[in-house]
């Protein structure tokens, strides 16, 4: 286990946590993040409809657009299971059937994958850059954090340190999957909500959560939530916690 501290903005833990790990599903919260910098910038609105969509920004970071998620596929876990290569994304798309959707946008609530790729080709779109450029610049950089990058290949999940990778194709995680120390995922989450890189407007508008229900065995959530790309929710003392759990072969991210 990896466990990395920080306070007023400095790492309280040792050198060893610079082991690259993956960042599983906390890469959502960096999108989320190089996202709402768009929306900060004027380039996109939080409640404009996404080019060529039904949904808008708002709802793709809510998980509220109405999209299905390709962890319903059963086949895809078989594939994963057998260390297959990743699908590409249009012919996964076509085996969720995933420009259907399930409901109507902004009616309901279903966590999906699926809607953070969009955000990715969003950000890809409106920016002009490679994903990982545009989150370097726009998210890491600015928040002073550093040697994190996409993994692309089983070879870059290979420099990690936990979980049983070597037969995982990281092209399954079709947001992209970052890879970084622990430390710097700590570093992100906490300058991110100390309105670093964000107004606090938009900081608000972040962890704005649409409660999910009541008390999660082993999570610590009294009223759990999900804002824009963080799990946002009261926990005992009156205080709310914030931030997103993740999880692949081997490891989890919390």
């Amino acid at each position: 286990m990896l466990i990395s501290l920080v306070s007023n903005g400095q790492p309280q833990t040792p050198d060893r946590l610079e082991l690259m790990a993956p960042w599983w599903s906390f890469t959502k919260t960096v999108l989320a993040a190089t996202a709402l910098s768009l929306v900060q910038d004027g380039l996109i609105g939080l409640d404009d409809p996404i080019p060529d969509q039904p949904f808008t920004l708002r709802q793709l970071l809510r998980h509220e657009a109405g999209l299905a998620d390709y962890g319903e596929l059963a086949e895809y876990h078989t594939a994963v299971a057998k260390g297959e290569p990743a699908w590409p994304a249009d012919e996964m798309m076509r085996c969720l059937d995933g420009t259907r959707l399930r409901y109507s946008p902004g009616t309901g609530w279903r966590y999906s994958n699926v809607g953070y790729l969009f955000i990715g080709r969003l950000i890809e779109r409106l920016t002009d850059m490679t994903l990982d450029d545009a989150v370097i610049q726009r998210a890491l950089a600015p928040l002073g954090i550093s040697n994190v990058r996409f993994a692309k290949t089983r070879a870059d999940l290979q420099a990690t340190h936990l979980g049983s990778t070597s037969n995982y194709d990281p092209a399954w995680v079709y947001h992209g999957l970052l890879i970084g120390p622990i430390s710097q995922a700590a570093l992100f989450l906490d300058r991110l909500l100390s309105a670093e890189l964000l107004c606090a407007g938009l900081l608000q508008e972040m962890q704005t959560a649409r409660t999910l229900g009541g008390p999660i065995p082993g999570r610590p959530w009294i009223t759990p939530g999900y804002g824009l790309g963080l799990m946002q929710g009261s926990i005992d003392g009156g205080h709310s916690l914030a931030g997103h759990t993740g999880c692949g072969p081997g490891s989890v991210m919390a």
